[in-house]
């Protein structure tokens, strides 16, 4: 279904609760990995994904079409991500390596994550980035999303986006060669 007929069904009070579940099948599953990339944890990416439907739930009547409903939502979730893993850093004081480090770990003894040894390496890498290089790096790599609709994601311009993701795939290759 597309976006606009999920959206003008949700216009409809009668049928608003039918529309949200349209909506929520066609994006969790999205969403839900690119909260995943950020936090690694499957129970945080659960919770996360949970609360960015339910901030959907209550803005979704005052969303104005300014971008598209997926934007829209990969922003909040994007949100929800740098917001959870600051407030994870405030909480236990940890220092940005150390939360690069404590993902790493639980990477590392989840057995749903399975790879190779070059993609459990490009992994600890991607840990090591700084939160919004590493936002960047995902979008661009892993959902091959656009320049332009990943600055109306993260509220960024295109050319800082570009210098941020050559910046993350650098430090990858860095990181990766030091290995």
């Amino acid at each position: 279904m597309e976006d606009q007929d999920i959206l003008a069904k949700f216009a409809d009070p009668a049928a608003r609760n039918v529309a949200f579940n349209q909506l929520v099948r066609k994006y969790q599953t999205k969403v839900y990995w690119h909260i995943r990339k950020m936090v690694v944890d499957h129970d945080d990416a659960d919770d996360l994904t949970q609360d960015v439907f339910v901030k959907v739930w209550k803005h979704l009547e005052n969303f104005r079409q300014d971008a598209s409903l997926y934007t829209w939502i990969y922003r909040i979730a994007t949100n929800e991500c740098l917001s959870f893993l600051a407030s994870k850093r405030r909480k236990f004081f940890l220092p940005l390596n150390d939360v690069g480090a404590e993902l790493a770990a639980k990477m590392e003894a989840d057995p749903s994550v399975a790879g190779d040894d070059i993609e459990l390496r490009l992994q600890k890498a991607i840990l090591k980035l700084p939160d919004k290089q590493r936002l960047v790096f995902n979008l661009r790599y892993y959902d091959e999303m656009p320049y332009e609709q990943m600055a109306e994601v993260t509220g960024t311009s295109v050319g800082a986006l570009k210098a941020s993701y050559h910046h993350a795939a650098k430090k990858i290759e860095q990181f990766i060669n030091d290995q």
